[in-house]
């Protein structure tokens, strides 16, 4: 005799109209065409107004760091510069500190306290990226400035070439400056995404690793992060995209500068973002808008490089774990 429960279902489904499924399939396409329709018409769009500096500059656009709007004089070296910098320097800092986070609170830290330090860095992860901007620039620069900034150029400015990144006046703002700000700001979304791959290791892999004798970090060396690696890449690449694309965080420290006579740290710089929101709302029709749509394409196509990167490391990396 049928369960009742399966009877219902069965007669549930043969009443279901096949224009249900049709309806729902049709949906899903076009919320996935959106995507597909949106980014088609962004890259058109980016092309279309960055091809009189295009046509006007060719390649010269990318590597002369001249910026000069009366003379109709543009290149993108400084701001791209100023980008990849700031954007490596809060990975550099952000990537271990998020780490080590993720792993006191999956597994050193007491009950009583994981819920509490997560709450807080959900909270930092929460505030807007202009509070931090300020911050940074009237509390953290005059810190930054009197205290590592003089310390750094004093031990580390007279040394053969590693010298040439910490010379110069210690004047708070700059490339530096900037980098660290973002990393204090990617640091809550790395560590939450790390907290939450950690979390799905089955414990009984874990359990295994401790039953053979394995301390706590060949765990989390052999077991979990293995187990964990796409997962922990994407928070990576998700911290270095909110790095790549901050605006009013940088702008407020980075110094605002197109000049390129050096490669100090320590020295103003600009970023692609900050000069966006700098000269976008004041630039006139012609090659200065175009200049800028142009580097707002670059921004796009080095995200968009970022992304492939991840992508093929962690592909390389899960076929190194099949072998």
């Amino acid at each position: 005799m049928p369960e009742p429960g399966r009877t219902a279902f069965s007669a549930l489904r043969s009443s279901s109209h096949p224009i249900g499924d049709l309806v729902l399939a049709a949906a899903a396409r076009l919320a996935a065409s959106i995507i597909l329709f949106l980014f088609g018409g962004l890259i058109v769009s980016l092309l279309a107004e960055s091809w009189p500096v295009i046509h006007a500059f060719g390649a010269e656009f990318l590597w002369s760091h001249r910026w000069d709007p009366p003379s109709d004089a543009f290149g993108a070296l400084a701001p791209i510069y100023g980008t990849l910098i700031t954007a490596l320097i809060a990975l550099w800092i952000a990537a271990p500190i998020s780490f080590g986070i993720a792993f006191f609170l999956t597994e050193l830290s007491p009950a009583w306290l994981r819920r509490p330090l997560g709450a807080a860095i959900e909270l930092l992860a929460a505030i807007p990226s202009i509070v931090y901007g300020m911050w940074g620039l009237m509390v953290f620069a005059p810190v930054f400035a009197e205290y590592i900034q003089q310390p750094l150029g004093q031990f580390l400015g007279p040394l053969p070439l590693i010298g040439l990144l910490f010379q110069g006046p210690p004047i708070g703002i700059g490339l530096l400056c900037a980098g660290i700000i973002l990393a204090i700001m990617i640091i809550p979304y790395i560590a939450s995404v790390m907290c939450e791959v950690f979390a799905l290791t089955p414990v009984m892999l874990k359990e295994s690793a401790y039953g053979i004798g394995c301390t706590t970090w060949e765990v989390m060396r052999y077991v979990v992060l293995p187990y964990t690696q796409s997962g922990v890449m994407g928070g990576v690449i998700l911290g270095l995209g909110r790095a790549l694309g901050e605006t009013m965080a940088v702008t407020f420290v980075i110094g605002n500068s197109n000049a390129l006579n050096d490669l100090s740290l320590f020295s103003p710089g600009n970023s692609i973002t900050s000069m966006l929101a700098n000269e976008f709302a004041e630039a006139g029709s012609g090659l200065h808008t175009s200049a800028l749509m142009t580097l707002g394409l670059m921004l796009f196509l080095i995200t968009l490089a970022v992304l492939a990167f991840s992508k093929m490391m962690t592909a390389r990396m899960a076929r190194r774990n099949a072998r």
